[in-house]
């Protein structure tokens, strides 16, 4: 997997466009090596995790959650991947697959507050917002931190200020538009580039 992925950076490095981000065969792959890892390739392999894995709701983003999930639970161990450090990778997905497993861990005592930290930056909670009402209402003082953190919008406040004048470029596109007019991943050949040069974008 490894070797694949070098060739496929260097091939996007000679083009001078960022490599893809990684498929959900290719994060699967990477979760067996974390668990085993091979000698000298440890930092490589945390920083692919870290980095390299779409935030969301895809595919791979399915893949990556589970596996810091079941690390932060205790279900699952990596020499490389500590409870705490799997708990902050969560936290930076952004919605999605990972909001319940941190959910889950609002009550655990050595990694609670890391998944306190990582729902207070987190948004698309959708429904499970009323968890972690229930468990706030249940004396879980994680939880009542969660929600007071989004009552005081502080996943907008801790940012830093928007600058005063920006320049930027507007695309106009008759008729309907997505996301997708703005798109290159579908460009065929050397045009072909990724959303996003590191993850989360």
């Amino acid at each position: 997997m490894l070797e694949a992925y070098r060739q496929h950076v260097a091939e996007r490095a000679a083009l001078g466009i960022p490599p893809l981000p990684l498929s959900a065969k290719q994060t699967e792959e990477l979760v067996e090596l974390l668990k085993n890892p091979p000698k000298g390739e440890e930092d490589v392999l945390v920083d692919l995790i870290t980095h390299r894995v779409p935030p969301g709701v895809d595919d791979a983003a399915k893949v990556k959650a589970s596996f810091p999930a079941a690390v932060a639970e205790g279900d699952v161990a990596s020499p490389l991947i500590s409870r705490e450090k799997a708990t902050e990778l969560l936290g930076t997905m952004l919605g999605g697959y990972n909001v319940k497993p941190l959910i889950d861990l609002l009550g655990d005592d050595k990694v609670g507050e890391i998944a306190a930290a990582g729902l207070k930056k987190t948004l698309l909670v959708f429904d499970f917002f009323h968890d972690v009402k229930v468990l706030a209402d249940g004396g879980n003082a994680n939880a009542k931190a969660v929600l007071q953190s989004w009552a005081d919008a502080e996943w907008f406040t801790s940012r830093p200020e928007v600058e005063k004048k920006i320049t930027i470029t507007v695309f106009k596109v008759p008729g309907e538009t997505n996301t997708d007019d703005l798109s290159l991943t579908r460009m065929p050949g050397p045009a072909r580039i990724s959303r996003c040069t590191i993850w989360p974008c």
